[in-house]
């Protein structure tokens, strides 16, 4: 009797120590290398009808699909992750993937990153995609961070912000005597906006049509997409193209992750990515011509600006910013690029 129950404890000690050495295999493949699906969670702050998701959904089914179903993408929209400063340190303890970020709170862990924050430091889209995800150019900016945690993969187009209030329209800085324009938040915007002729007043992109409604703000500035979604036109009709920030999203993601993957699936994944990018950048401006015609069917009005005026007015504000030398080498990349 006890030479049995000896040998059925024998037997359970043996199961169990398949059983564990199963699941260790099994968590061992779970990276996406091999075995099972490695999902992928991405954090995003705007809705499902953004260009920048719609090419993350779509760059994530390019990815499952070439490395034969490794990896899946999860892009969760409207800040159900958390706001994008939350995201941040989400992503660099590894407990969500990635994330799409603006460019200003980069700003946080290399001040170079403010060169491109910088008011007019792009002429046009063209001239910022081909900065923002050419390696030579910003290689050494993006690895930066990666003692942080985090590697940045990509810059989207994040749209380019325009002046729009509810007095009269925007050519001269002198239009803006006075204004109060919500900015972004921080030193650099309100700065900014002061050097524009206007009031930069920091605040909350949710508080803005309440603020404008009740005459704490007069205006505010952002692209079409924005200004049209959220229903900026109703209390704010005049929309003029100041053309002042051009401020590029930036996809992070976890370095340990990306580090684990193999050479492979590292090219994969960019390859793919830049070409989500391109499709987001078609995308936005497709997107951004349905907004402005919907915004002036519902009684905006849009006007060109004269930008000379006010680059010439925002010139201190540039100097300023160029802090380090590595700053003032980069500006000088950035401008002759143009070229």
């Amino acid at each position: 009797m006890r030479k049995l129950r000896k040998s059925f404890l024998m037997v359970v000690l043996l199961a169990s120590t398949i059983m564990l050495a199963a699941c260790g295999s099994d968590d061992a493949t779970a990276d996406g290398e091999s075995g099972d699906t490695k999902l992928l969670k991405v954090a995003f702050n705007q809705p499902e009808s953004h260009p920048q998701f719609k090419a993350m959904e779509a760059f994530g089914e390019k990815l499952n699909e070439l490395t034969d179903g490794q990896y899946e993408v999860e892009v969760s929209p409207n800040e159900l992750l958390g706001a994008q400063r939350e995201t941040i340190e989400l992503v660099q303890s590894g407990t969500i993937d990635m994330s799409i970020v603006g460019g200003s709170l980069m700003e946080n862990f290399n001040e170079d990153f403010s060169v491109f924050n910088l008011p007019y430091v792009f002429d046009s889209v063209e001239h910022q995609m081909s900065v923002v995800n050419n390696q030579e150019i910003v290689g050494d900016l993006y690895k930066s961070v990666e003692e942080d945690g985090m590697t940045v993969l990509g810059a989207f187009h994040g749209g380019v912000r325009n002046v729009y209030n509810n007095k009269q329209p925007i050519h001269t800085p002198e239009d803006m005597k006075a204004l109060k324009i919500r900015v972004m938040e921080s030193d650099t915007n309100v700065k900014m906006m002061e050097l524009m002729g206007g009031v930069g007043t920091p605040m909350g992109q949710g508080e803005v049509y309440t603020a404008i409604q009740s005459g704490v703000l007069d205006g505010g500035e952002n692209n079409e997409l924005v200004y049209n979604d959220l229903k900026h036109g109703e209390v704010a009709s005049y929309y003029s193209y100041t053309q002042h920030l051009m401020v590029p999203d930036y996809l992070i993601i976890n370095s340990n992750l990306f580090n684990g993957m193999s050479d492979e699936h590292k090219e994969i994944f960019r390859e793919e990515l830049s070409k989500s990018i391109d499709m987001e950048v078609d995308q936005f401006d497709e997107d951004v011509q349905a907004a402005k015609k919907e915004a002036e069917e519902q009684g905006s009005e849009f006007n060109d600006v004269d930008i000379s005026v006010f680059q010439k007015e925002v010139e201190p504000l540039i100097q300023e910013k160029l802090t380090t030398e590595t700053a003032k080498e980069l500006y000088e990349e950035v401008r002759t690029a143009v070229e």
